[in-house]
């Protein structure tokens, strides 16, 4: 097998080092040839056995036949990325993408009714190998196409495969965006305690802390989260205070619920 990278940005980057680091491709396990304009974004692969790179399509070897083609590219430029490849069709290669808001339907315009395409949705903690991807698959993609796009996806965290492919609007909004929030949450808590008094230094540290230690204790207990909360709230103590506001009818729930809402809209929006 032999699979062609299109972008090797932030997501394709933290994808093709999480390969490398597990020997999925690369070498002789599985050849990865790179198509990325930008050659500094492959500094960190100069040198690697098994990776080839061009900065352009006219540049592609002529016998290139990939087994796989994954689109890590901007959704903004995916049209001109997908007239660069056409003539790879003929090879009936697997299309896996990671691009927002493009669907199994505009692939199906541009790569024909027939092609094999895995949509998918990951997010940014792939870059420490903690993301989280949902994949949909359109009836060309066969079992053993499936597990190799699982495969590839797991390089850099967990992956959950939905049959509706409308999911994908709310993932977006739920995991894709999701990242953005915590952070928000990481940004809200540290002033807060400022607020409170604490120096902006300590209060930072505090905030990133908190956020990440619980995060991992969330990942590895397989208590539920309304557990774990509760394990922290004391009767007539002061987490049970804050938690009646957060918690409160116009607390945390229903403005979330009022964002995920607002980004999934978008989402499909930009799926036109």
């Amino acid at each position: 097998m032999s699979l062609l990278l299109l972008g090797c940005g932030k997501m394709g980057g933290a994808l093709l080092r999480g390969w490398l680091d597990q020997g999925i491709a690369g070498g002789a396990a599985m050849p990865v040839t790179v198509l990325e304009p930008n050659a500094a974004a492959m500094r960190d692969f100069a040198g690697q056995a098994g990776i080839a790179h061009v900065s352009a399509a006219e540049a592609l070897p002529a016998t290139l036949r990939p087994s796989v083609v994954l689109l890590a590219v901007k959704p903004q430029t995916m049209d001109a990325a997908l007239a660069g490849i056409a003539r790879f069709g003929a090879a009936k290669p697997l299309y896996l993408s990671i691009a927002a808001g493009k669907t199994l339907a505009y692939f199906a315009r541009h790569l024909g009714d027939e092609a094999a395409v895995v949509r998918s949705m990951p997010n940014t903690p792939a870059a420490v190998g903690r993301g989280a991807t949902v994949a949909a698959g359109n009836k060309h993609v066969s079992a053993a196409q499936r597990d190799v796009a699982s495969k590839l996806l797991q390089a850099v965290g967990a992956v959950h495969w939905v049959e509706d492919e409308g999911l994908l609007d709310a993932v977006t909004a739920v995991s894709g965006g999701g990242p953005a929030y915590v952070f928000l949450l990481i940004e809200v808590l540290a002033q807060a305690g400022i607020d409170a008094g604490l120096p902006p230094d300590l209060a930072m540290k505090l905030a990133r802390a908190t956020v990440s230690g619980a995060g991992e204790l969330a990942r590895l207990s397989s208590e539920p989260a309304s557990v774990l909360r509760q394990n922290v709230t004391s009767p007539g103590g002061t987490t049970l205070e804050a938690l009646k506001i957060l918690m409160a009818p116009d607390g945390l729930q229903p403005l979330f619920t009022r964002a995920i809402a607002a980004a999934t809209r978008r989402s499909r929006e930009l799926a036109g």
